[in-house]
C-alpha cells in the first residue's frame, strides 16, 4: 500500500513531526467591523493591518467592501435588531387584560370577607 502513494509520504512524515494545520478562526461580527474601519481609515497599508490582525489581506479587503455596501442600509432601516411588531398579538392581549381584571375583581370581592375572618 505504502508503493501505490509514495508522494504523500513527506507530507504525512511533516505532520507527524509537530506542522499540522492551523484551525480555523471564527471572527465576530465586532472584530470584522472594527478591521474593516482600521482599513477604511487608510492610516496604515494593508499589509501592515493583515500582520497586525493576522489575518489574510484579501479578508481584509473583503470585509471593508461588505462594510462599504452596507453603510447606507445603516442610516435607511433605523435601529438594527428590532423584530417587526406584531399587532395583531399586541391587541390580543390587550383585549385579555379587561377579562382577567374582571375575573380577579370578582374573586377578591367574594373571597374578601372570608379572607379577613381567616386572619383574625
Amino acid at each position: 500500500m505504502e508503493n501505490l502513494l509514495p508522494s504523500y509520504r513527506p507530507m504525512i512524515i511533516k505532520i507527524e513531526q509537530g506542522m499540522a494545520k492551523r484551525t480555523r478562526r471564527k471572527h465576530s461580527a465586532v472584530v470584522k467591523a472594527k478591521e474593516a474601519l482600521v482599513a477604511l481609515a487608510g492610516d496604515k497599508t494593508l499589509a501592515d493591518l493583515s500582520q497586525q490582525f493576522e489575518v489574510h489581506p484579501d479578508q481584509i479587503t473583503q470585509w471593508t467592501r461588505q462594510l462599504s455596501n452596507q453603510d447606507a442600509d445603516v442610516f435607511t432601516s433605523g435601529k438594527l435588531g428590532d423584530p417587526p411588531i406584531n399587532l395583531k398579538t399586541l391587541h390580543a392581549k390587550i383585549g385579555q387584560l379587561p377579562l382577567k381584571n374582571d375575573f380577579l375583581e370578582s374573586t377578591l370581592t367574594n373571597a374578601g370577607p372570608l379572607w379577613a375572618q381567616k386572619n383574625d
